[in-house]
């Protein structure tokens, strides 16, 4: 029988991350994959659209959880997933990054003994303020597969004492982005739509909530991209939270060109072409960088050390860019498949049996070598 692998997706990025993986999933005889949708992002815009242009497979299952507090969201996708894996129970859970849905999957999985694979496991930006930072650590600590993308990720689990399962494997993201350079190249036409020339403008995207949630901060944001905009044209896709809360707020974007959401082909375009990307997205982070385009994050910390340490990305608050150099941490644009032999190897082991409370300890005090086994994940 093939291995049952449910893949839960929600938001923005993970259908980006989701679709190299899915697509190794399907060429791989052994699996049976299953793709459910929680429904965080429902605007077409910021869901719909990147199914199509990512050759993303049609979810076999849609939650339609949208809106509401991290609390009643969480909680109904939890239930949703549940659903789902006591009517087919998968052999492994697959969550990816650190969104409310990546909760949701990996706690309905964990709490029905189902093994949790984690990709993107293991960064921190040790700032626990960001809803997106207990997503981290709370998956990482239900998570038997640890697959991280850079390899200082493994140092931050070791930190918590998560050593078995650990994988440093690349960034899927990097695969995702190869993969629809020149699609984007040969389709796309958003700079003609915008009237922009290349390399002559910037683009900015603003959604966490500890930039939107309060209107101080929401006008120091949109204050310091107005200010940007003073040296080249600035593009602002809005999404649909940052759209509300400027409404509610009554913050001013004048000067800016301000755009609905954007698919990925288009974003592609945008972001290879720019000058200079401003943004408080983890993932658009990593973009700008597999483009070589110079990042400002609109934020006073970053998952992503290594390109402020390489100097493709510094925060808006803090010191001017380092100097600039390659970097070689992400992979070679084959994370997925490594995912799937790693999917494939911990199958072949059979099932994960937790450990029996009522007996005695393991004695400790073995030899080097099963030391080494345990913290490799072996034992």
């Amino acid at each position: 029988m093939p291995v049952r692998i449910m893949t839960v997706v929600g938001a923005r990025p993970q259908f980006i991350k989701a679709a190299p993986l899915c697509r190794a999933l399907a060429a791989d005889r052994r699996f049976h994959s299953v793709l459910v949708h929680t429904g965080q992002h429902y605007d077409p815009e910021m869901s719909d659209v990147f199914f199509r242009e990512l050759d993303l497979p049609e979810p076999q299952h849609r939650l339609g959880v949208g809106g509401g507090s991290h609390g009643a969201m969480t909680g109904a996708m939890i239930a949703g997933v549940e659903r789902l894996c006591l009517d087919q129970p998968p052999d492994w859970m697959v969550v990816l990054g650190d969104t409310n849905s990546t909760l949701a999957g990996a706690l309905a999985a964990a709490k029905l003994d189902i093994p949790v694979a984690h990709v993107e496991a293991g960064l921190r930006s040790f700032n626990r303020r960001m809803p997106e930072e207990i997503n981290r650590v709370l998956v990482d600590h239900l998570s038997t597969l640890l697959l991280c993308p850079v390899a200082s990720a493994t140092a931050n689990l070791a930190r918590e004492g998560i050593v078995a399962g650990v994988h440093v494997v690349g960034d899927v993201m990097y695969d995702a982005v190869r993969h629809a350079a020149a699609a984007a190249r040969a389709s796309s036409r958003i700079l003609d739509r915008l009237g922009l020339a290349p390399k002559g403008y910037a683009v900015a995207t603003v959604h966490r909530q500890e930039n939107t949630d309060s209107r101080q901060a929401l006008e120091a944001v949109v204050g310091y991209l107005r200010e940007a905009a003073r040296d080249r044209p600035m593009v602002l896709p809005l999404h649909p939270r940052t759209r509300k809360a400027l409404q509610t707020h009554r913050a001013s974007v004048d000067g800016l060109i301000v755009t609905e959401p954007l698919g990925f082909l288009d974003m592609q375009r945008l972001v290879a072409d720019a000058e200079l990307v401003l943004t408080d997205s983890g993932g658009l982070q990593k973009e700008a960088y597999f483009h070589r385009v110079p990042c400002i994050t609109l934020r006073d910390e970053t998952e992503w050390g290594e390109l402020v340490e390489a100097g493709w990305n510094r925060l808006w608050r803090g010191p001017a860019f380092a100097p600039r150099r390659p970097i070689d941490a992400f992979g070679d644009g084959r994370t997925a498949d490594k995912i799937v032999a790693l999917l494939a190897a911990a199958a072949d082991r059979g099932p994960v049996t937790p450990p029996d409370p009522k007996e005695p300890a393991p004695d400790r005090s073995g030899t080097a070598s099963s030391d080494r086994l345990r913290k490799d994940g072996a034992a």
